[in-house]
């Protein structure tokens, strides 16, 4: 397991893409709407990890949620694993509550399934597996 991406919820990726491109220099490495958990995404890299924008495309999206609740900023971290079922497995067998049960699409075709912040002392954390 190691980090893949610390995602950040912003109202506004044109807004924000003004800090971390233009002023910190951070190469945009894609752009992607995903339309199933009704966000838009930008990755950014910082030198082997990234750092993901993530913009609400509807009012009712998790994003949107989270910004009306809590404000723009840190949404969770992200790890990339090799077998996210397997993980998912063993985690539920440390008595970890899981918000996904079974993994869900995320961005660039990887599949994901987050980690309830009950059980991580309120830190989001998502678990990532590459599309294959």
């Amino acid at each position: 397991m190691k980090l893949g991406h610390i995602g950040i919820a912003v109202r506004c990726i044109e807004e924000r893409l003004k800090l971390w491109r233009d002023i910190l220099g951070l190469r945009v490495e894609m752009i992607e709407e995903v339309p199933q958990q009704k966000v838009r995404v930008v990755m950014l890299d910082v030198g082997g990890v990234r750092v993901e924008l993530l913009e609400p495309m509807a009012d009712d999206s998790p994003i949107a949620k989270f910004i009306e609740k809590r404000g723009e900023g840190l949404h969770h971290l992200s790890f990339e694993v090799d077998d996210i079922e397997q993980e998912i497995k063993e985690l539920k067998g440390k008595n970890l509550r899981m918000i996904d049960e079974v993994p869900r699409e995320g961005a660039h075709g990887s599949k994901i399934a987050f980690i309830h912040p009950a059980s991580t002392g309120s830190v989001l954390i998502e678990l990532s597996q590459k599309k294959k």
